[in-house]
């Protein structure tokens, strides 16, 4: 009788620990799922969310295109996709094409979306592919030369900045002198387009950079650790990855956060789903 009562006292005391193992395990799972789900890290802003950089409003469409509103100044940059692209928006006070690849000159979208007092900016190679009407209001600039504008008080600087590929295997993609990045001076506030570019020494030379977008796509421009790198030496206050997908997929975004915010927290990486639009299409 007594060995039956020690059985069934042994018994209580294993039921009783495997229960309170299960709910330690539980609550555990559920407070690492809370946080992993929290994580800001993880957050990235929405393709269709315009986001405010001091005096300027960054609105990304897809991919390479984007639109900057300064004030009245309304500024399209590389714009394809035609005109539903950029349904909503304001029409172009300028319109900024960097490179004569499809996803940079889109005529169809240029035709659509440009008015009559709309001012083409673009490289000569791009300015030799438009019909003429589209010819008659472009702005052709080199590498390094300059544009300034008025428009009531507010004052344009637009400067092309070189792009192009430095590896040996990529060097057909984007030769030197063809296409043009830009850096635009808005006011007070200074913004960098890379275009499609590697991390060129005419890059790494920036100053006083307030919102720069930087391309990072492989086999095209250049990969992530680079992108970083490049960022690290101008220093830019703020910056948005963009023109992101590759061949193999999309580059890995939150790795160069990572790199560059490990190096400089003062820098800040703004992620932004530019493909989420055109995936849903």
């Amino acid at each position: 009788m007594k060995y039956l009562k020690l059985i069934v006292l042994l018994i209580s005391i294993s039921v009783c620990s495997c229960k309170s193992d299960k709910n330690d395990t539980k609550s555990t799972t559920t407070d690492n799922s809370t946080e992993t789900e929290l994580s800001p890290e993880r957050k990235s802003v929405a393709y269709d969310t315009d986001l405010s950089d001091g005096n300027v409003i960054v609105k990304p469409i897809s991919h390479g295109t984007l639109v900057l509103e300064y004030g009245n100044v309304i500024i399209y940059v590389d714009p394809v996709g035609g005109a539903e692209a950029f349904k909503g928006q304001k029409p172009p006070t300028y319109i900024l094409v960097t490179d004569i690849h499809g996803d940079h000159l889109d005529i169809k979208t240029l035709e659509a979306v440009s008015t009559e007092s709309t001012k083409i900016i673009a490289p000569h190679a791009v300015a030799d592919q438009l019909p003429s009407a589209l010819n008659n209001q472009t702005i052709a600039l080199s590498n390094a030369e300059t544009k300034a504008y008025a428009l009531a008080d507010i004052e344009l600087i637009i400067e092309a900045i070189p792009m192009y590929n430095l590896r040996e295997e990529a060097l057909q993609f984007h030769p030197k002198k063809r296409g043009n990045g830009y850096v635009l001076t808005l006011g007070e506030e200074r913004v960098y387009i890379s275009g499609d570019t590697e991390d060129i020494p005419e890059m790494r030379r920036l100053k006083d950079i307030d919102i720069a977008f930087v391309c990072m796509n492989l086999p095209y421009t250049m990969p992530v650790k680079a992108a970083a790198d490049a960022v690290l030496d101008f220093k830019p206050k703020k910056v948005y990855p963009y023109h992101y997908r590759g061949t193999d997929g999309l580059s890995d975004v939150e790795l160069f956060k990572s790199i560059v915010n490990k190096e400089n927290e003062r820098i800040e990486v703004i992620l932004v789903d530019w493909y989420k639009k055109s995936d849903e299409v």
